[in-house]
């Protein structure tokens, strides 16, 4: 293992995990960390370099997306194997300083974007400008988050998902990495270990692997987690997003739901439920939440308004049951509120007002019609050369693309002719799929751009337009 040492430069406009994300990037480029070099732990690189740590893990897990590196559980970080390093000499999605020369127009199908011309920003400002007129933005407000939007997502959550919270139950954060964060400082006594989807969303495993927790891999099959899995693993607690699993979109149906619950009753342990775009299922009702299914307090719930709304809000809520709410209550005066007292109170507003529900039902039908318009040239322009994943809820998609090109040469190519498109092997940890699996999201985009970037990747995936 090399040591990586080099100057940050501390007063640089640039943040200092892209410091490190592009120094150590160059050096794979440049050959100095071959494939298979394994990188100091995310503890051990913030001490040489004394930063924090969750500065080298941001840069890290860029490193990871990109597919420059890969992790394995208990062992750490290793440059890929499988490079192609011609290919990976690219602008990055990363880049600080970029050049005049790099291409300025692209067809970004990002999974995590939203349709900003949807949003209701002047509605959002009027109630912000109220807001603004409010005395209690002269104080400090409620460690735990707003009373007011507490109490307006208790009812929300009962009407919309079956949660039964009661608003000191409610923990708001600025985001759900934020949450997960706390919620491994609540488990880490008596628990030592936790499970997660593999493949899954690799920034909550990251998380707990920062507090030291044993993190074991589960299998997704087209039902969602294997149960008979998680139950031969060591540990008492899982993270699932059973409403659309991240990253195959799949969601859980209700008998594994209940066989996931009587799983926690049994182990006397906990599911962190994130209910990951729940909002958005466009084949028939929304399946209850997991924390609707039992009284015996073993589901943690965790939910964002980052993908029905808008990302910057950074607004995120958890359900804590009794028993870690006492917990919680012991350290919260250490814990100051990261999420905005003012977005907060707007959406209070913006709730009572019912504009959340009409939002919601704008942006359903909104998606839902995009979503069919991408099926549909998919299918136009791809035929028999891909297979559409995930494509009953949510905002994205996934292309397991039949083909001997391998995930970061269709990427590259991809690129090269102005489209840009996301791995999914970083979500992957001890299994791995037969074929490339792609991630197209498509929030953003207009119904032409859609339609214009897949019949691009279909002639330059393909040499020609599918048939």
């Amino acid at each position: 293992m090399k040591e990586l040492i080099f100057h940050i430069n501390r007063h640089d406009s640039i943040p200092m995990y892209q410091q490190i994300y592009v120094y150590i990037r160059n050096k794979i480029e440049d050959g100095s960390l071959p494939a298979g070099e394994k990188l100091p732990s995310i503890r051990e690189l913030a001490v040489l370099l004394n930063v924090s740590r969750n500065t080298t893990l941001l840069a890290y897990e860029q490193l990871q997306m990109e597919g420059y590196l890969y992790s394995r559980a208990k062992r750490g970080y290793f440059v890929h194997s499988q490079l192609d390093l011609k290919m990976l000499k690219r602008p990055s999605s990363f880049n600080i300083r970029p050049k005049k020369e790099e291409k300025q127009t692209l067809i970004d199908f990002r999974g995590g974007a939203v349709d900003n011309s949807a949003f209701p920003i002047n509605r959002w400002r009027k109630l912000t400008n109220e807001v603004l007129n409010d005395p209690f933005i002269y104080v400090y407000g409620d460690s735990q988050g707003d009373i007011l939007l507490r109490n307006a997502l208790a009812a929300y959550l009962l009407q919309a998902r079956g949660v039964q919270a009661s608003p000191e139950q409610i923990v708001i954060g600025s985001s759900t990495q934020q949450l997960l964060f706390i919620l491994s400082i609540l488990l880490k006594k008596p628990h030592t270990a936790i499970a997660f989807e593999d493949p899954g969303y690799n920034g909550a495993r990251s998380v707990f692997q920062l507090q030291s927790f044993q993190t074991e891999s589960i299998p997704v099959s087209q039902s969602g987690i294997d149960i008979c899995a998680l139950k031969n693993c060591q540990s008492s607690l899982v993270y699932i997003t059973p409403s659309h699993q991240f990253p195959l979109g799949v969601t859980m149906p209700i008998t594994k739901r209940f066989e996931l619950v009587q799983w926690a009753e049994e182990e006397n342990g906990y599911i962190i439920e994130d209910d990951y775009d729940s909002e958005f299922q466009y084949n028939g009702q929304p399946i209850p939440a997991l924390h609707s299914l039992t009284k015996s307090n073993r589901v943690i719930y965790i939910s964002t308004f980052s993908k029905a709304f808008l990302p910057s809000i950074r607004l995120s809520y958890m359900v804590l049951p009794p028993a870690l709410l006492t917990q919680y209550r012991k350290i919260a005066y250490v814990l100051e509120q990261s999420a905005s007292a003012i977005h907060q109170r707007t959406m209070y507003h913006f709730m009572e007002k019912g504009f959340w529900n009409a939002h919601l039902r704008k942006m359903r039908s909104h998606y839902k019609k995009k979503m069919s318009g991408l099926l549909n040239i998919i299918h136009t322009e791809f035929g028999g050369h891909v297979k559409v994943i995930g494509e009953g809820s949510g905002i994205y998609l996934l292309l397991e693309v039949y083909t001997a090109k391998s995930e970061q040469a269709l990427i590259h190519e991809a690129y090269q002719s102005g489209v840009k498109v996301y791995p999914c092997s970083p979500y992957y940890v001890k299994t791995a799929p037969a074929h490339p699996q792609i991630q197209i999201g498509f929030a953003n985009l207009s119904e032409e751009t859609i339609r214009e970037g897949i019949q691009l990747l279909a002639n330059i995936w393909f040499n020609q337009k599918c048939q």
